[in-house]
């Protein structure tokens, strides 16, 4: 058996929760486009750090940063009513830059291209 299986276990169970939650009981408006990208446990189960993503940029980012403390009390509660754990850990809500570091390296790759396209005029006939 993998060390830390229960801690991996929790987190999905969070992550899937936490998106149900957010999909159907949350109507804070900042909320709205986040989608929950990963949950990292901590291995003795009394962390968590959630992970989300959404598009609009940096103030849509900090919205939704403000969003999650103001339903962190009511997500919490959510969370140890449905997952039936004996202790519920304590969470805290982090923004996913994985996605925009990736969007701008395929800008990149893109412009790099573009560039290599325009840079080389085909010699064939």
């Amino acid at each position: 058996m993998r060390p830390f299986a229960r801690a991996e276990r929790v987190s999905t169970q969070i992550q899937r929760v936490l998106s149900e939650v957010l999909k159907k009981e949350i109507s804070d408006p900042r909320l709205e486009l986040v989608v929950i990208t990963g949950v990292k446990m901590a291995a003795d189960l009394k962390s968590a750090r959630i992970f989300f993503s959404m598009p609009g940029g940096e103030t849509a980012r900090t919205q939704a940063t403000e969003g999650f403390q103001k339903a962190r009390p009511f997500i919490k509660r959510e969370l140890a009513g449905r997952l039936g754990l004996r202790y519920m850990p304590d969470i805290k809500f982090f923004y996913d830059e994985s996605f925009d570091y990736g969007a701008r390296i395929e800008n990149l790759l893109k412009a790099i291209h573009a560039d290599d396209g325009s840079d080389h005029t085909s010699t064939e006939k």
